[in-house]
């Protein structure tokens, strides 16, 4: 069948064996706290999906990228969903270690994070309502030896299998201000704890409970400090980490609508104008993100790419939540009541709508944007 080839082929290229694998586990138990299907990714080398060649990852292009990740949307959701957040942190970090060369980040750590696979969650602050996702959520205390560190991050996906943490965390400065450091935390320190946080079945296999940090001791080596330097790159980081959380939020739940979608097309689901109709409204959708991807590749990562990632981002949730919706339509109850996929692949997509930032923190932002002024996230 056409509909997602040249997806599947990419991945089974640069991934080989992982979509399979994860095919043959019925999506129930994909989709379950206890899925094997974020230990199935890491075993396949998809931890090192997005990291550069020169550091001996598979340096997938953002084409590739997306191309991938909806491919992987369309088979474990939950396992997507989770691992969208190890590529944007272990993202961030590379690209730190490149702008703050005498960090030691390079060799002291992120070799190792390549050669054993080591799996990397954020502990940004997106889902803390009224404040920005990238305020700190996380305190540093200055003490002999290094800092204390209290805080949580709630939902944190990979809460489980993550060895490595990356949080943004205030650090106390001598005027009395509070500016941002970026932490990286190995998962097993003493002080590190998870508790549960995900009440919901829709997509309980991406480990999103609360990480907290409770007077965790670390030296500074485990914190980039604050300097002029620091803050420019950053603020440049940050526009480039949005642009590519976009792509990648929107690749994922493209794949997981797909899904849908290509049930209908194979069942051969009401008029030949209906799935005809369905299949452009998410091939639109994965147009979109891969519009986005070659802006990115073209080196286009400035404040207008920013702004069309999110014109991009909440077209292809529209996109998505119509054609889930058609899909499960057109499917019919049977499809629906004989088994649970149906229902659960539709509560998954929808859950879109929830990554940040939200369409109404942004209305304002794009307005003012159309009227000449950067865009602001908040």
């Amino acid at each position: 069948m056409q509909f997602m080839e040249a997806d599947r082929n990419l991945c089974d290229k640069l991934l080989p064996g992982l979509r399979s694998t994860l095919a043959d586990i019925p999506l129930a138990e994909l989709e379950t706290e206890d899925s094997p299907a974020i230990e199935i990714f890491r075993a396949h080398g998809g931890t090192n999906l997005m990291v550069p060649a020169v550091y001996g990852g598979l340096d997938a292009s953002a084409l590739d990228a997306a191309r991938v990740v909806r491919a992987l949307g369309a088979v474990a959701p939950s396992m997507t969903v989770a691992t969208m957040m190890h590529h944007f942190s272990l993202g961030t970090l590379f690209a730190v270690a490149e702008t703050v060369k005498d960090s030691g980040l390079e060799e002291i750590l992120l070799r190792r994070v390549v050669e054993d696979r080591m799996l990397v969650a954020s502990g940004f602050a997106e889902g803390r309502p009224g404040q920005g996702i990238f305020t700190p959520g996380m305190t540093a205390r200055p003490v002999d030896g290094g800092y204390l560190i209290n805080g949580s991050k709630k939902p944190c996906s990979l809460a489980r299998s993550m060895d490595l943490l990356t949080a943004s965390v205030g650090l106390p400065m001598a005027d009395g201000s509070t500016a941002m450091g970026l932490l990286m935390l190995p998962a097993r320190t003493p002080g590190v704890s998870i508790h549960p946080f995900w009440s919901t079945f829709a997509l309980a296999g991406a480990e999103s409970q609360e990480v907290r940090l409770t007077d965790v001791l670390v030296t500074p080596e485990h914190i980039i400090q604050p300097d002029p330097e620091f803050a420019v790159q950053m603020e440049k980081l940050t526009t480039v980490g949005l642009i590519w959380f976009q792509m990648t939020v929107c690749a994922a739940y493209t794949g997981v609508a797909s899904a849908l979608v290509e049930r209908v097309l194979e069942g051969g689901r009401g008029s030949v104008t209906e799935r005809a109709g369905l299949a452009v409204r998410i091939e639109s959708a994965a147009a979109l993100t891969e519009g986005l991807a070659r802006r990115v590749m073209d080196g286009e990562t400035d404040n207008d790419t920013l702004a069309t990632a999110l014109v991009t981002r909440f077209a292809v949730q529209d996109a998505v939540s119509a054609a889930t919706s058609q899909a499960v339509e057109l499917l019919g109850g049977i499809a629906y009541i004989g088994s649970s996929d149906v229902a659960y692949l539709a509560a998954a997509a929808h859950a879109i709508a929830f990554h940040p930032p939200s369409r109404s923190s942004m209305a304002g932002g794009l307005v003012d944007y159309y009227a000449g002024y950067p865009i602001v996230v908040s």
